[in-house]
């Protein structure tokens, strides 16, 4: 089996994936065991020589509010943040939520005790998980999450699956414990991965359409993408012309120009490889993190009150992402246009095989619509609102977790609108077998071509435009 062993700075964000899907276990380094060690020893100590927020005083407005400094203070803070509301989160997530808190406290600056971090760990190799409400956070730490998955580990709260024997959380370990942005990070880090795969797959469907439409390699040759250098536009045309087998001195093709569809491609697709490249870039330093608010710095003796708690770099990098997406979407569907268009292809319209007036794959366009202007209103920026909250004294918010649950939205509606499109290329292909030469790209053609249903005659596609979708997942792969 499997094993992950966190040291609080080598987490990868396709671990975090890896480990909520699949049979991973997970272990601590001894050695960060001993730095959390250190920093719960230093905690101790501050808190009988200064000013500790959430240990010595409330949180939030009540942060000049001196409290008794005792274990039910913990306790108190665990039950009044644990207010979540909504659908419970997947157990995926929870498990992605869990190994992430886990490596943030692995970096030994939380004050927390060690017995917490085994006890996750130990929750974790169990699959006991606890029961995760989705609502209650804004993007300035994921506290309800948190509280209630606190509070399971007490034993007050009852396991979602599994259980383990309850821990005890000691003076100023709950607020150590909460202080993070674990949920929204699991849920960024799986979404980032799966917008990942839907670009990669993305280069293979618009190169099936390609061959379909007897496009020009004008626009991918090398020398252009030479002149204008993006680094995610010239890997676009890179795969591109890898998956069509396109020499360097390319040929003119059958128009002088292209549709945006295919002449565009690497320009659009281009910005969504870096904003997901960047987003990955931005999670990876954010579940390495440590997010606790205040930092205990073994290295210092000392304790920093501060912001890290603050996530305006993922709520950033996610609204990014999602309107790249939306752009990619759109010359998606403009490609399935081209697709159905006898000027474009040189076949009935619609693709359509039968008597006169038979539909085809007409209803397509419709269904990638629908699905496009879902993910249009999934892509729309999150960033632009704020929220005042805690009597004024939390005066700024990312909304990173709404920016998070979007990007889920515009990648699930994105794999409909490229199923859609996916279901017409090898629909036009199948109609002109001759022309689909032996190109590496011809590996994805033959996959869909073995489990789309080969009937041309007007029937439901609802299955091919599923099954399509669901086998993008292998084409980012080809």
């Amino acid at each position: 089996m499997a094993q992950i062993v966190l040291t609080g700075a080598s987490l990868t964000v396709d671990d975090v994936a890896g480990f909520a899907s699949g049979d991973v276990r997970v272990s601590v380094d001894p050695a960060a065991l001993d730095d959390a060690e250190a920093a719960w020893k230093l905690q101790r100590e501050a808190i009988a020589r200064r000013a500790v927020y959430g240990r010595t005083t409330g949180v939030g407005a009540n942060k000049t509010v001196v409290t008794e400094g005792t274990a039910d203070d913990s306790l108190r803070l665990m039950r009044s943040h644990a207010g979540g509301v909504g659908e419970l989160m997947q157990p995926g997530l929870v498990r992605a939520m869990l190994l992430v808190r886990l490596n943030q406290l692995a970096a030994g600056r939380s004050g927390v005790h060690p017995r917490l971090l085994l006890a996750v760990a130990e929750a974790l190799n169990s699959n006991s998980l606890p029961a995760v409400h989705r609502i209650g956070a804004i993007g300035t730490g994921d506290l309800t999450a948190l509280a209630e998955t606190a509070l399971t580990l007490t034993g007050e709260r009852p396991w979602a699956t599994g259980a383990i024997e309850p821990v005890q959380f000691g003076v100023g370990e709950a607020l150590g414990f909460l202080s993070s942005n674990a949920a929204t990070l699991a849920e960024a880090v799986l979404v980032a991965v799966e917008l990942r795969k839907l670009l990669r797959a993305s280069h293979a469907v618009a190169a099936l359409s390609y061959i379909a439409l007897g496009g020009s390699p004008e626009p991918y040759a090398t020398t252009v993408h030479e002149a204008k250098p993006h680094p995610g536009q010239v890997e676009c045309a890179a795969e591109m012309r890898r998956l069509l087998g396109m020499t360097e001195v390319p040929k003119p093709g059958r128009r002088i120009q292209d549709p945006y569809g295919l002449r565009a491609f690497p320009q659009v697709q281009g910005p969504a490889l870096d904003a997901v490249a960047y987003l990955e870039k931005v999670l990876t330093t954010e579940i390495n993190a440590s997010t606790e608010n205040p930092m205990i710095s073994v290295q210092d003796n000392d304790v920093y009150h501060n912001a890290h708690f603050h996530t305006a770099y993922v709520a950033v990098a996610l609204d990014t992402a999602r309107a790249t997406m939306h752009h990619v979407a759109e010359l998606a569907a403009a490609r399935l246009g081209d697709l159905v268009e006898p000027d474009q292809t040189d076949l009935p319209a619609f693709l359509a095989s039968g008597p006169p007036g038979s539909s085809g794959v007409m209803i397509l366009e419709y269904v990638a619509h629908d699905a496009l202007a879902q993910l249009r209103q999934a892509a729309l920026p999150v960033t632009l609102g704020s929220a005042i909250v805690s009597r004024g004294l939390e005066d700024h918010a990312s909304f990173s977790t709404q920016a998070a649950r979007q990007a889920g939205q515009v990648a699930a509606a994105y794999r409909f609108v490229l199923g859609c499109e996916l279901v017409a290329a090898v629909r036009a292909l199948r109609m002109r077998a001759a022309d689909l030469v032996d190109v590496p790209v011809r590996a994805a053609y033959d996959h869909m071509d073995a489990i789309l249903d080969p009937r041309m005659d007007d029937r439901t596609l609802t299955e091919d435009v599923e099954r399509a979708a669901a086998a993008l997942s292998a084409l980012a792969a080809s």
